[in-house]
């Protein structure tokens, strides 16, 4: 059995294996990682036909890699496949904007079936003593309510759907409900809200198979100028009224390229409510 290539290597592979930027392709480089929420379905990732991750599992969250701007062609094939000729998801063809900062996510529609979401990452600067926190819903659920301290700031999110928020830095209980409940079908999990950063939680799986479950990436060194204060942490979010919570509700939200993923149905890709 192949073991699962460590980010050097893909790194390597990327651009040792002919994963170079097509001719049109804008100046610079753009940022991006991968993470897979398909339950129960290892894959093997080609990228303009060369292998670049192998036995990628469920849960795995691979990158950042840093990759000249342009159109990508990705594919994803069953473990061990010997190329990526008989792919069991793709091949799709994904854009990288130079500058950008993109995650892409293999999961499971909101019906079950295996799809893609490209995002794009809200990394621009924070306020000193602040954090970034976005909730993407890739889950075979229906719409969820996201809570803290058991009071809803997030209401209504839709697979593959994304909301942020910006707060104030420290540890908040989250967990995540069917919409319009307060019952945790995920959680109650303590996230870390750091400042001068991007945390993303995703939830998926499949509610109905009952393994739901939380994958989260952070990105660093979003402090602004001068970088940071002394913050506070435990749960200030649980401590804030309702009213104050709704108005931090508006987040930056995001758009874009990239992968792809497996099991038995090509998928589409699709995009984040806002």
């Amino acid at each position: 059995m192949r073991k699962t290539l460590s980010l050097g290597v893909v790194a390597g592979a990327v651009l040792a294996l002919g994963f170079v930027a097509p001719a049109s392709a804008a100046t610079g480089n753009a940022q991006l990682s991968v993470l897979h929420g398909i339950p129960d379905t290892p894959v093997d990732v080609y990228v303009n036909g060369d292998l670049t991750l192998d036995d990628f599992q469920p849960g795995d969250l691979a990158g950042p890699l840093e990759l000249p701007a342009g159109d990508y062609e990705v594919a994803l094939t069953a473990p061990d496949a010997a190329d990526a000729s008989s792919p069991v998801l793709g091949p799709a063809t994904v854009t990288l904007a130079a500058g950008g900062n993109y995650t892409a996510v293999a999961h499971l529609s909101a019906t079950g079936d295996p799809t893609l979401t490209p995002y794009q990452n809200d990394v621009a600067p924070l306020g000193a003593g602040e954090g970034r926190l976005t909730v993407r819903h890739d889950a075979a659920a229906p719409a969820v309510d996201v809570l803290a301290g058991g009071a809803p700031v997030i209401e209504g999110l839709t697979n593959p759907g994304e909301s942020t928020l910006t707060l104030p830095a420290g540890v908040i209980s989250a967990s995540v409900a069917a919409a319009g409940t307060t019952d945790p079908v995920i959680g109650p999990a303590d996230v870390d809200v750091r400042e001068g950063a991007l945390t993303i939680v995703y939830a998926w799986g499949s509610l109905e198979d009952g393994n739901l479950a939380l994958a989260t990436q952070t990105i660093e060194g979003l402090h602004s100028n001068p970088s940071g204060v002394p913050s506070g942490s435990g749960g200030q979010l649980a401590a804030r009224d309702a009213g104050a919570q709704s108005l931090v509700l508006a987040g930056g939200i995001a758009l874009a390229a990239v992968a792809a993923f497996a099991t038995t149905r090509v998928v589409r890709s699709s995009r984040s409510t806002r």
